[in-house]
C-alpha cells in the first residue's frame, strides 16, 4: 500500500508485539505515512488509536460505542474502563 501510494491503508494490531518504545517509534513513522489517507486501525492497545478521528468500539462483534478519545473516555462505557485498565497500568 505504501510503495503504490494507496489512499486506503489498513494496520491490524501492527505495533501488537512491540515494547512501549519501539512502538512509540513505528506510530510516530505511522503517524507521517497515514496523511492524506484513510487508515483504518485494529488494535487492542489503546494507546494506538488515541489521537483518531473516530475510534469504533466492538463487543463480541457488535458496535457498542463510537467516538473520538476523549468523549468515548467521559462516557464511562466499555471503552473508559479499558482506557482506565490500560494507562494506569502504564503509568504505574
Amino acid at each position: 500500500a505504501l510503495l503504490r501510494d494507496a489512499p486506503l491503508l489498513l494496520l491490524d494490531e501492527a505495533t501488537s508485539a512491540l515494547d512501549a518504545e519501539s512502538e512509540r517509534l513505528v506510530q510516530d513513522a505511522l503517524a507521517r505515512l497515514m496523511a492524506n489517507r484513510t487508515t483504518l486501525v485494529i488494535a487492542h492497545r489503546l494507546a494506538t488509536v488515541r489521537s483518531a478521528d473516530r475510534i469504533v468500539v466492538m463487543d463480541h462483534g457488535r458496535i457498542v460505542e463510537e467516538g473520538r478519545h476523549d468523549a468515548l473516555s467521559r462516557d464511562q462505557g466499555l471503552y473508559a474502563r479499558l482506557a482506565r485498565l490500560q494507562f494506569e497500568d502504564a503509568a504505574a
